[in-house]
Order: structure tokens, then C-alpha cells, then sequence
């Protein structure tokens, strides 16, 4: 079981099964919080292609129709964009979370609004800084910034990382810090704010007999896992690093599997 303090290697899925049966059949209702890339989406060379597998499209789809059931996803990327990638949530939280759409209701966390004009200038000075390395990407996502190395020569990795270190030491100065991710540096407003504080949020809505779910496969996707552990479920996708969820899978494809379970028998299974 995942430990909210120390993190070990997460169960397979499938030696989790009794204890997945045991909290939806405790709950009322079932809250399914969902990364977007690598966990719905495989991992891509290029952001602009990721796309949810169509299984995965499905599954969501049936679980955002089932009485009993909220669903949520809880992306690093932009608001805007991760909403026109995957459809059926009630909930989508953007930027780590620093967005927050529930329905028609949009929340920034005003911090991160108060930057936004700082990290559209540093990704303009990254662009710069780093053109001369191969494949290296910017994006702006108005509230935080990512540098991709997904597609950048392996050689020249550590000359990307370098050079956007220096780039938030002088253009950021305390204001923004930087959070390592897959082949990703993530920039944003340095304030005590991450998905887990989302999931927290989207949790304090829902009723008290509610078994939370969050499948995520990124460093970022940590504090989620802590959140909603040990009385709910943190569902790790990809290796056996240690990681404060307490179970695993490896792919989008499993998560497919999990998730079409999770809308035909797991929700019969509520009280």
C-alpha cells in the first residue's frame, strides 16, 4: 500500500484486485481522476500528436455517463488544450492544476494569473536561447512553461538543461522555480501548488463515502498519488520505481482494460 511518506515499488494491479473490490464496494460513488499523456494517450515525440488511445476515449466516455461516477482529468497541460484532446470529463484541471474547470466554472489560481505575463517572456527568451538545439521544444502554456527533450539528441540533453537553468536563474529570479519531468522540464510560479492540491479541491465536492481513483504515470503526478492514498486508490502506470501509489500498470492499454472493468462491473459494486 502506498505510504503517504516514503515511497515503495507499486503491486501489479491484479494483486490489488481484493482491495479494489473492497473500497468501490465501502463507497457510494466513485470519483476517477486521470492524467492525460502516458496514462490515456501514449507518450510522443511531438505534444501537438498525443491522442487518447480508442479504447480509452470509450472507457471515458461510458464512466462520464454512469450514475454513481465523476470524472476528472488533471493534465500539466494548458487548460484550452488538454479539453480538446479527450472528451465526456466533468472536470478537467490544466497547468498542474493551477486551472480549474468544473462544468462552466473556470478557476486560476491567482499566483500563477500574476505571472503569466513572466512566463510568456521567459519561454520568449528560451525559444531564443535554445534554437540552436536540435528538436528542442518551448511551449507556452500561459501560466507555467515546459522545455521538451523528447525528440533532442541524447548528447545534447544536458546542454538543453543547462541552458534553461541559467535562462529561470535570470529571468525568473525567485518568482518561478522548475520541476523535473519524462524527457520535460516543467516552469512555473514557485508557490506550494501540484495536482494533489487539485484532486483535494475536486474531492472536497464530492460526498464523504466517495472512493477516489487517480491514475497517472509522471513525477508529477506524486502528490495526486499521496492525496488520495491509502483510503483511496493511486494507480501507477509504467515501471516499479517507488512511487507513493500502491498499485501498477504498464501502459494506456491497461489502463483501457482497468477503466472499462471500472464502468461495467467495478460500478456494480457500489452500495
Amino acid at each position: 500500500m502506498g505510504d503517504p511518506d516514503t515511497p515503495s515499488p507499486p503491486q501489479p494491479l491484479e494483486e490489488q484486485w481484493p482491495r479494489v473490490r473492497a473500497t468501490i464496494d465501502d463507497a457510494t460513488g466513485i470519483l476517477v481522476c486521470l492524467d492525460f499523456d502516458g496514462t490515456l494517450a501514449p507518450i510522443v515525440k511531438d505534444p501537438d500528436d498525443a491522442t487518447p488511445t480508442e479504447r480509452n476515449q470509450e472507457a471515458v466516455t461510458t464512466l462520464a455517463d454512469t450514475p454513481g461516477v465523476t470524472t476528472a482529468v488533471v493534465s500539466g497541460r494548458a487548460l484550452s488544450d488538454v479539453r480538446e484532446r479527450i472528451d465526456g470529463p466533468s472536470i478537467y484541471a490544466g497547468n498542474h492544476g493551477l486551472e480549474l474547470a468544473r462544468g462552466e466554472d473556470v478557476t486560476v489560481h491567482s499566483i500563477a494569473r500574476k505571472h503569466a505575463t513572466r512566463i510568456e517572456r521567459l519561454c520568449a527568451v528560451l525559444e531564443v536561447a535554445l534554437a540552436s538545439v536540435p528538436n528542442c521544444r518551448v511551449e507556452n502554456k500561459r501560466l507555467t512553461g515546459t522545455v521538451h527533450f523528447r525528440a533532442v539528441p541524447s548528447a545534447a540533453v544536458p546542454t538543453a538543461r543547462r541552458i534553461t537553468h541559467d535562462v529561470v536563474d535570470s529571468v525568473g529570479g525567485d518568482a518561478l522555480e522548475i520541476s523535473p519531468g519524462k524527457q520535460i522540464l516543467e516552469i512555473g510560479p514557485e508557490l506550494a501548488w501540484g495536482k494533489g492540491d487539485a484532486v483535494e479541491v475536486v474531492v472536497a465536492d464530492e460526498p464523504s463515502e466517495t472512493a477516489v481513483i487517480y491514475v497517472g504515470d509522471d513525477v508529477t503526478d506524486e502528490s495526486a498519488f499521496r492525496t488520495v492514498e491509502p483510503d483511496g486508490l493511486g494507480i501507477r502506470v509504467g515501471g516499479d520505481e517507488p512511487s507513493h501509489a500502491s498499485a501498477r500498470v504498464e501502459s494506456p492499454a491497461d489502463v483501457a482494460d482497468f477503466l472499462s472493468w471500472l464502468g461495467s462491473t467495478g460500478v456494480d459494486l457500489l452500495e
